[in-house]
């Protein structure tokens, strides 16, 4: 299949590049600045509401992964207004694109977040639960909405709810191993938040079985079926290194560095993430708990 990507340089868009090549597949990258000669590339400019619509003709799917960091920044307006712009302005101008298209592709996965649910303490969530409250939830109401074009043309479109993804390339593991490895990791407040994540492996594989299952559309919730938490997590991790976890780190710390709002939302809100969905449809994980994942992502590192 020809498959084009947005945010195909992130941390996710280049493990699905490599995966769709190793198998055979074509993955076109949508970037911004123009396209190198001789690369499978497509240009467009979501600020300015631009892109190169012909070479979209007769692509198979379409993966947007684009949009700004969530914790790259504090979490100014302007910050704040860059990552909602980035997501909505973005998949809008796809959605309305793919829908216009002579030969448009017969699937629309497109990015989202398990921000969705909002912070939910223990409570198990599925696709089923109603969304939450707070920016994260907003943001991803917009930007699923934003899709809608693609969908009502009769395109295919399914919303990856992604959770935390562990990758030895960097993303959440990238901050938190250095602090681990000198024997200064620990949980974060109380540690009984939740924390619904996926392996870069599993998370990869979720998007592949999506695109090649003709009966998935709407949101799946894109997390391992086991979500941990806090404490359990940095408890797995120090083991994981032949190191003690035992420095917890207040909640002081962290707000104060990062912000409140940025910092509850990466480190300290709760979201206990079900993939019911992805398991009904037949997707098989291989990495169902923590343990596994950190083996093997520590054994790559």
């Amino acid at each position: 299949m020809d498959i084009a990507i947005t945010g195909s340089s992130g941390l996710i868009g280049s493990a699905l590049r490599d995966e769709l090549t190793r198998t055979g597949h074509r993955p076109i990258r949508v970037v911004r600045r123009p396209p190198k000669s001789g690369a499978d590339e497509i240009q467009w400019d979501p600020a300015t509401g631009q892109i190169d619509a012909e070479s979209l003709e007769g692509v198979d799917a379409v993966v947007n992964l684009a949009g700004a960091g969530i914790g790259d920044s504090r979490w100014t307006d302007k910050y704040r207004s860059l990552v909602v712009s980035s997501r909505v302005d973005g998949t809008s101008l796809l959605a309305s694109t793919l829908a216009s298209l002579k030969a448009p592709p017969a699937v629309f996965a497109s990015g989202s977040a398990i921000g969705i649910y909002g912070s939910r303490g223990d409570e198990e969530l599925t696709e089923a639960s109603r969304r939450g409250e707070g920016f994260l939830a907003d943001l991803c109401k917009d930007w699923e909405a934003a899709a809608q074009p693609a969908a009502d043309s009769g395109i295919r479109t399914v919303f990856l709810r992604t959770g935390i993804v562990l990758s030895p390339d960097g993303g959440a593991m990238g901050k938190l191993l250095p602090l681990f490895k000198l024997g200064v990791g620990g949980k974060f407040g109380s540690g009984d938040q939740y924390m619904s994540w996926i392996s870069i492996d599993d998370m990869v594989g979720a998007v592949v079985h999506l695109l090649g299952n003709d009966d998935a559309s709407g949101a799946y919730n894109v997390t391992a079926p086991n979500p941990v938490t806090n404490g359990d997590f940095t408890k797995s991790l120090g083991e994981a290194v032949n190191r003690p976890a035992f420095v917890p780190v207040p909640s002081f710390g962290p707000r104060l560095l990062l912000g409140r709002d940025r910092a509850d939302a990466l480190l300290f809100d709760s979201a206990r993430v079900l993939p019911e969905r992805l398991l009904g449809g037949g997707y098989r994980f291989d990495h169902a708990d923590i343990d596994s994942a950190l083996a093997d992502i520590l054994g790559e590192r």
